[in-house]
């Protein structure tokens, strides 16, 4: 069995480049479908948010026309709803990497707001860098990578080819205007390089011990790659 950690975001909404929150939290498919692979394969998963903080679902990932149809929102809502791992969250603070085999991260535009610039988890992810640990991270879960900072200042993840939500699936989403800053375009400016695929079809990157996945259809696969690591 292998100890693996879900850093998570605690934030319930984006602040839009106008000011305004917009609702969002964690993207409800991003977290369960690797949650479940995990337990299947007899792993046991520990969550970790900013404060301690249960993490928030983005409701809108619950919706049925999000999840090809009521019977899997209907799984992903009750999961969500019932799962220990949720419920009872461990501070990013209080996390001893050394107690873990592998990190993943779920995305949600709530990393963006909180994630992004937040020292623990940034620290986390440094050491899961460079301590070799298996590091998945899908959609806009590598917000968070924003947060790692190298001895020198640089990002600890320049350099490294990854993937993200694409500016293109922002604009299809409907939220690339509103938005104070693009994923795409922030991880580029931070020294990665982001390789994207289709648009909403499963795609991820793999680089040394970051596997990185596109977007919510990426983390049935994210979560494959990241067993074969474990086993």
């Amino acid at each position: 069995m292998s100890k693996i950690l879900f850093v998570m975001t605690g934030a319930d909404t984006w602040t839009l480049a106008d000011g305004t929150k917009h609702p969002t939290g964690f993207w409800a498919e991003e977290a369960v479908v690797p949650l479940e692979a995990f337990r299947a394969a007899g792993h046991r998963v520990t969550v970790a948010t900013p404060g301690g903080v249960v993490p928030p679902v983005d409701r809108g990932s619950l919706a049925a026309e999000a999840n090809g149809g009521a019977e899997q929102a209907a799984h992903l809502k009750e999961v969500v709803e019932s799962a220990p791992e949720f419920a009872a969250p461990v501070a990013l603070t209080d996390v001893d990497l050394a107690d873990y085999d592998a990190v993943y991260v779920p995305g949600g535009h709530g990393p963006m707001e909180d994630l992004a610039v937040d020292a623990d988890s940034g620290r986390l992810l440094t050491g899961a860098l460079t301590g070799g640990v298996p590091l998945g991270v899908v959609c806009h879960g590598p917000a968070a990578l924003l947060a790692a900072v190298a001895e020198d200042g640089t990002n600890a993840f320049a350099g490294y080819t990854v993937t993200a939500f694409t500016n293109d699936e922002e604009r299809q989403a409907g939220h690339a205007d509103k938005a104070k800053w693009l994923l795409q375009d922030r991880l580029t400016e931070a020294g990665l390089k982001v390789e994207t695929g289709a648009a909403w079809a499963p795609h991820i990157q793999t680089d040394r011990n970051v596997v990185t996945g596109q977007n919510p259809a990426s983390s049935a696969a994210l979560a494959e790659e990241l067993l074969a690591r474990l086993a």
